[in-house]
């Protein structure tokens, strides 16, 4: 091989180094976009709802959770990215997932979703049978959304209300109890005060009765003095 075609292949590495370079730099260029729209998409999307969080439609098997909880956890997990919002939308990623692998807020979540449907229906005076809802428009999917939005907002606010009320009536209670544990204690404490000036009752009433009182050495003194003999 001549010294032209050694420079001319070593130009030819080089240009394929300098490509791949180029396209790794693309591609991490485009999974930090991937990662950044991702926790954007999960910041934004409503938080009481944790199939929005998620990105699932309602109704769907645990498996489709497990599997969609891990590829997104893993795309914009704290240590994979630099981006400051990554932590917080972490958080609200694995909270998703925790309440939909849990039965009963899950119930919860589908019957309010449900009752969006209902209401929407009624609203738009529709039926099971209606061909709007057999095959949902867009339109239709988003207002749906809405109206799903509307439910868990409501709901939410009467579980505070409850939940006020509750705390309410659990610091009348407390309130009530402290008072009955005052009340005992001022009771005991009186009774161990009166137990102690028991032998000192005791002692002042035997004087008396022994004339050894003040009022006792009185009377004594004045029938000693009727008893002196005059002259």
């Amino acid at each position: 091989m001549t010294v032209k075609e050694e420079v001319e292949v070593k130009g030819e590495q080089n240009n394929e180094k300098d490509e791949l370079a180029a396209l790794d730099a693309l591609e991490k260029e485009a999974t930090e976009f991937n990662k950044d729209a991702e926790i954007d998409r999960i910041l934004k999307a409503f938080k009481l709802d944790a199939y929005a969080v998620l990105d699932l439609q309602p109704g769907v098997p645990e498996s489709d959770i497990k599997i969609q909880y891990r590829k997104k956890s893993l795309l914009i997990h704290p240590d994979k990215t630099s981006n400051p919002s990554a932590p917080d939308a972490f958080d609200r990623l694995k909270k998703a997932q925790t309440e939909l692998m849990d039965e009963k807020s899950r119930q919860r979540l589908d019957e309010c979703i449900a009752d969006a449907r209902m209401l929407l229906m009624r609203e738009r005076k529709l039926t099971v049978d209606s061909e709007e809802i057999r095959n949902m428009t867009t339109e239709l999917k988003e207002a749906w959304r809405k109206k799903t939005v509307e439910v868990l907002v409501d709901n939410e606010h009467r579980r505070r209300k409850q939940l006020k009320a509750q705390m309410q009536e659990e610091g009348r209670e407390q309130r009530k109890v402290d008072e009955e544990v005052e009340t005992r204690k001022r009771r005991r404490e009186h009774e161990v005060a009166w137990e102690e000036t028991r032998e000192t009752r005791i002692g002042s009433w035997r004087d008396f009765q022994g004339g050894k009182g003040p009022v006792a050495g009185k009377e004594a003194g004045k029938k000693k003095k009727k008893m002196k003999v005059l002259g």
